[in-house]
C-alpha cells in the first residue's frame, strides 16, 4: 500500500530531528546543517525546505521534547494520578538516555549562538512550565488544589522532581542515580499536593 505524502514528510522531519539531537551533542556550536543533513539521509535541499535554520532545529527539538514531558497534563485523572505521570515523564525524558549529551552540546551553544539557547529554553522548558501554570491554575479554579501563584508554584514542582539531576547532566558530573523512578515520582507528587492542598 503507497505511503501518503504527509507520513513521509512526517518521518523525514523525525530522521532530521534525530540526526541533529545527535550532532549538536557531539558537536556543539561546530554543528553544521550539512552534517544533519547527511546523519538524516535526506538532502540539504530537503534539510532546508523542512528547517530553515539551526534555530528553527533547536525550537522543533525543544518542542518535541515538551510534548512527550507534557502529555500527562493532558490527560484526565485526579491530581496526584497526572501529576505523578508528569514527573515519570520528566525523570525519564530528562535525567535518563541521552539527555545530557544533548543538554551539553545546546548549553556549548548557547554563548556562541545565545539567540538559540533563548529559543531553545522557550520552546521547551519555558513552554512545560507554561503549561504546567495552566493546569494548575485550572486545579486551583476547581477547587482541587489551593495554587495562588501557578507560575512559582510550576518551576517549584520541576525543581521537586528533578532535584539537581540535570544540572549534573550539563556539567558531565556523576549521573543522576535514579533507582526507582515510580517511587520517586509518587513521593514527589505527594509531597506537592500536600503542600497545595485545598482547605
Amino acid at each position: 500500500m503507497a505511503r501518503a505524502l504527509g507520513q513521509v514528510d512526517e518521518r523525514k522531519g523525525e530522521a532530521i530531528l534525530d540526526a541533529a539531537r545527535d550532532v549538536f551533542a557531539e558537536k556543539g556550536p561546530a554543528a553544521t546543517m550539512e552534517e544533519i543533513a547527511r546523519r538524516a539521509g535526506v538532502s540539504k535541499q530537503t534539510l532546508y525546505n523542512r528547517f530553515g535554520s539551526k534555530l528553527e532545529i533547536g525550537r522543533a527539538l525543544a518542542a518535541r521534547r515538551s510534548e512527550a514531558v507534557t502529555a500527562p497534563l493532558r490527560t484526565a485523572g485526579d491530581p496526584e494520578t497526572v501529576l505523578t505521570a508528569l514527573a515519570t515523564a520528566l525523570l525519564e525524558k530528562i535525567l535518563c538516555g541521552d539527555a545530557g549529551s544533548s543538554m551539553r552540546g545546546l548549553a556549548l551553544m548557547s554563548p556562541e549562538a545565545p539567540d538559540i539557547g533563548r529559543a531553545i529554553y522557550d520552546s521547551g522548558p519555558g513552554e512545560s512550565l507554561r503549561r504546567l501554570s495552566a493546569w494548575l491554575a485550572e486545579q486551583d479554579r476547581r477547587g482541587l488544589m489551593r495554587v495562588p501563584d501557578p507560575d512559582h508554584a510550576a518551576e517549584m514542582f520541576s525543581g521537586m522532581v528533578l532535584g539537581h539531576g540535570h544540572l549534573r547532566l550539563v556539567l558531565g558530573a556523576a549521573p543522576p542515580e535514579v533507582a526507582d523512578i515510580p517511587a520517586r515520582a509518587r513521593e514527589t507528587a505527594r509531597r506537592f499536593l500536600r503542600a497545595f492542598a485545598a482547605g
